[in-house]
């Protein structure tokens, strides 16, 4: 399925799609030579906005919680992929301890666990699933379908090694996105952590990805030819920020302004009709909390009380003091008539699959990241890997290359 562009398919956009098919020989190249200098995450997804004159990554998780959502057609790409990740960190790698978020009741999520733990045995692993939550004091059996059940044990720290009862693995890889901090228990463990602590909330901030982001987007516009405004959102960030003392409001205020201005010149230079628009939100931070729509300095200025209550505190009850303020990209892609956004997952460096979400309830210039979203499987015939140069630009297996290569452009930054 792809879904209707509602824009007309014409412009820089198609422009750049075309641009993007022409160079496939020339950009996979590319690509091979940044994968031989930079390490790749083990796995990530990658949230992306089709604006119809521009295509531009908004998010990158490197603890991504939506493998039960991908095609079960690509099963054999994720074996693949997962196959080189391990090989790559652990290469004498046979059992991996995988460690959950801490939550029990989110059925949802541990249908992602369930998918991430196949996909992996397929790789040919013995891999058991440890819970660091306190609850989970003993072995617990959790239905996440009719008929389906996942088991959490209890991870325990044996001297500087985390085990299971009768299971002591090579590597651990955290699916724990670590937003409350680092716990004690991961603190000092000789086994390999997947990604390493410092990839978690606790550390990672999206202003130094898109500053990385920046950096790549830069070089391969230059190497491509292209404006690199058309693949990167611009940004800036705010810090000592409170939002419920109304601490910090002048500045985000001026930074809103000054980025608006900037856009508007944009939009102005490629006859775009639409009224610019930024997100800000926590600077750390999942699950599509702490994020709101800004039009104007004065809606940062005037939130009420329940806004800033919305936006003061996001996962694991952490307080915001820091702010991304990025460039809004609408999303014109419909399922429906229903808003929608692509979401690419990767393993090593290999697009695996990907995704629309989707919400009724929502606008072309809001966070579909939101309760009431659903999912939609990218049901390409082919992976979007292997686009029809001859076909149009706009046919399904060509735009997913598109956005293959930019969201590739995001795991890079990662």
């Amino acid at each position: 399925m792809i879904p209707h562009l509602t824009t007309a398919l014409k412009g820089p956009l198609l422009a750049l799609e075309k641009n993007i098919l022409e160079n496939m020989p020339k950009i996979e190249h590319w690509f091979r030579v940044q994968w031989l200098e930079h390490g790749s995450p083990f796995y990530a997804s990658v949230d992306l906005r089709n604006a119809g004159f521009k295509l531009a990554p908004v998010d990158t998780n490197l603890f991504p919680g939506g493998f039960n959502n991908l095609n079960p057609a690509f099963l054999s790409l994720c074996v693949q992929a997962a196959t080189v990740a391990v090989e790559k960190i652990c290469p004498e790698a046979h059992r991996l301890l995988l460690i959950p978020e801490n939550h029990t009741r989110n059925t949802f999520y541990l249908r992602n666990v369930a998918a991430l733990a196949h996909i992996l045995r397929q790789a040919g692993l013995d891999v058991r699933i440890g819970s660091i939550n306190p609850e989970i004091t003993e072995p617990t059996h959790i239905e996440i379908e009719p008929g389906q059940t996942i088991l959490l044990e209890p991870v325990k720290r044996v001297k500087n090694r985390l085990t299971l009862d009768g299971f002591d693995s090579c590597a651990v890889l955290l699916n724990n996105d670590l937003s409350g901090g680092v716990p004690d228990i991961l603190k000092g463990v000789e086994q390999n952590l997947i990604p390493p602590l410092y990839a978690g909330w606790a550390t990672r901030r999206k202003s130094e990805h898109f500053s990385a982001y920046n950096q790549v987007a830069k070089e391969f516009a230059e190497f491509l030819g292209i404006d690199e405004w058309l693949i990167n959102p611009y940004f800036d960030t705010a810090t000592g920020v409170d939002f419920q003392a109304r601490v910090g409001e002048d500045e985000m205020a001026a930074k809103v302004e000054t980025l608006l201005a900037k856009i508007k010149q944009k939009y102005q230079e490629y006859g775009v009709e639409q009224e610019p628009f930024l997100i800000v939100k926590a600077d750390a931070g999942t699950y599509g909390m702490g994020i709101m729509t800004v039009k104007s300095p004065d809606d940062v200025r005037d939130l009420n009380r329940k806004q800033r209550n919305k936006m003061a505190v996001v996962k694991e009850g952490m307080e915001v003091n820091e702010v991304i303020i990025q460039e809004g990209v609408y999303t014109f892609e419909t399922i429906n008539d229903a808003v929608a956004e692509p979401v690419v997952y990767m393993m090593d460096h290999f697009v695996v699959g990907g995704f629309y979400r989707v919400h009724t309830g929502r606008a072309v210039d809001e966070n579909l990241n939101a309760p009431g979203m659903h999912f939609v499987p990218l049901a390409f015939d082919t992976p979007c890997s292997t686009p029809d140069c001859a076909d149009a630009p706009d046919s399904a297996k060509n735009r997913f290359y598109a956005y293959s290569v930019v969201a590739r452009l995001a795991l890079l930054a990662a």
